[in-house]
């Protein structure tokens, strides 16, 4: 090719050093005051947030630092002074001159009044955390008695890699917003109908084989009751073999590509019992593919020919 072909060109000098990314500016300082202490913190932080950065632990159910807050659960509720309302903390933006109470007679009556509702309704057995706040807030969901309808609902069991019990679910919207934006974009799950008759389903209610599920496990990732759960820790919960307290976590990087992310393996009695990731690690924030979350199987069932001179 010549020179003076039209489209011949002479790329522009590649600079010496890449340039700088653009500063960000400062988020602007606010004044607030927590529990009668006064406190300044970034006014892009939520109530949640400017508790935390406290040391103030205030209970969440359907919070979680890589999903986007949908203030269902109500846990987290605050009291501002001179609001009508409690407030989400998850979500409510601090403002300057806020007056935050996170421990008032009033939010512990609210905390209370829904663990309750919660654990009359729902089997919160495989919910550590919960339990642990229905204890703190001395909540008694059997005062409601225990003939509800969800606790019927059948174990789901349709694939080999995770079950759906949703005798479990309170409806915290965690699965919802990982299989959508926030993680997975599948959006093969949603919130159908309402009132009592709300529940999680394919579209159109089809089988879980059927719908647009890609089986990558985040929904179980983020579920905090264990109504969706790894099928190998259902199998060992039924057997009486789960126990988390002989259980070690090590921390590996995903051999089936090139992203990197960042595996938990949790084992016992030297097997892989199930695979998480951790929610402040950049490369994926916790979220995982198929491969990544079930492909562990090979790791232990390797076929062992010991008659074989190979």
């Amino acid at each position: 090719m010549s020179t003076s072909d039209p489209i011949w060109f002479t790329p522009p000098p590649r600079p010496s050093r890449p340039p700088a990314p653009p500063e960000q500016p400062e988020a602007t300082q606010v004044d607030i005051r927590i529990d009668g202490q006064p406190a300044r913190v970034p006014g892009t932080m939520t109530i949640l947030e400017a508790c935390r950065s406290r040391g103030i632990d205030t209970p969440t159910l359907c919070y979680l630092e890589n999903l986007t807050p949908v203030n269902v659960c109500r846990v987290c509720v605050v009291e501002l002074a001179g609001a009508r309302t409690l407030a989400p903390a998850c979500s409510r933006k601090v403002e300057a001159g806020m007056d935050i109470q996170t421990n008032s007679d009033r939010v512990k009556l609210a905390r209370k009044m829904v663990l309750e509702f919660l654990g009359s309704s729902v089997d919160l057995s495989t919910a550590p955390q919960a339990q642990s706040y229905i204890k703190r807030y001395e909540a008694r969901p059997e005062r409601y008695g225990s003939d509800v309808e969800t606790v019927d609902q059948p174990v789901k069991i349709d694939n080999d890699l995770y079950v759906r019990d949703y005798s479990k679910c309170i409806l915290c919207y965690k699965c919802v917003e990982a299989c959508g934006t926030d993680a997975q974009n599948t959006f093969a799950i949603a919130v159908a109908a309402r009132g009592f008759d709300a529940r999680i389903s394919t579209e159109n209610d089809v089988p879980l084989p059927e719908s647009a599920c890609v089986y990558c496990g985040n929904c179980i990732g983020v579920c905090p009751t264990g109504a969706l759960m790894f099928k190998s820790e259902y199998e060992m919960r039924q057997a009486g073999t789960w126990d988390e307290t002989r259980q070690t976590k090590t921390d590996t990087i995903c051999p089936y590509c090139g992203v990197g992310c960042t595996l938990t393996l949790h084992t016992q009695d030297n097997r892989i019992v199930k695979v998480t990731s951790p929610l402040d690690v950049d490369v994926t924030h916790g979220h995982l593919c198929i491969k990544g979350r079930f492909g562990f199987e090979f790791v232990q069932n390797r076929e062992e020919n010991s008659g074989s001179d190979g």
